[in-house]
């Protein structure tokens, strides 16, 4: 699918991708539009989704968020096996894409209550990271500007199952071991250790992290 310039109107229902299928443009959903960026993060344009993520990738903003209780420990969270990207493996907290104009702290909190249907007590700005992961079993590519969050969760989470197969708080030592032991997303050692000394400073010393 096409790319379009940041200044131009969003795509058209009634592009022939929609169309060829059949749908009436007034039923057919909209599609799932990404920020592309440069290396700096500055906006240049969109994306659909799917494109945006089909070798070699095209760079474009996502966020990462990465939760912790009071005991430290993190919320982390196992793809549902439905999800066409990376399905059944664990990852951090929440993750995804900002839609394009919207601000990246609010699509980070928007989609933690989404997916887990909780909304952090504290949510902290954690830096940005550039990356670019492929992962095997899709053929898909994560080539991304992500940008950073870490946080403070009270609630018990309340996962959508259309989106999260399982959920587990887990102190350092049991990451650790449970990577190890289980697959992972591609993104997710590489989210986290640019996310380290955020996380460090919001569980202090004895949090292992």
């Amino acid at each position: 699918m096409p790319t379009t310039p940041a200044t131009a109107a969003q795509i058209s229902p009634e592009t022939p991708e929609i169309m060829s299928n059949g749908v009436q443009p007034s039923e057919a959903p909209a599609p799932i539009m990404l920020e592309l960026v440069d290396e700096d993060g500055t906006t240049i344009g969109t994306a659909e989704k799917l494109a945006a993520h089909q070798a070699p990738g095209l760079l474009h903003r996502a966020f990462s968020v990465f939760l912790f209780d009071e005991s430290g420990r993190m919320l982390l969270q196992r793809r549902a096996l439905g999800k066409y990207h990376s399905p059944g493996v664990w990852s951090n907290t929440c993750c995804g894409h900002p839609y394009p104009g919207e601000a990246p702290f609010a699509a980070a909190a928007r989609r933690t209550f989404e997916e887990l249907g909780v909304s952090p007590t504290l949510l902290a700005e954690a830096g940005t990271v550039r990356y670019n992961h492929p992962d095997p079993a899709s053929g898909l590519v994560e080539q991304e500007f992500n940008h950073l969050f870490v946080g403070l969760v009270q609630a018990a989470p309340r996962p959508d199952p259309e989106e999260i197969e399982d959920t587990a708080f887990v102190t350092a030592d049991e990451l650790a071991e449970r990577h190890a032991a289980a697959p992972f997303s591609a993104w997710f050692m590489t989210v986290l250790d640019a996310a380290r000394p955020a996380v460090r400073e919001l569980t202090g010393p004895s949090g292992g992290w």
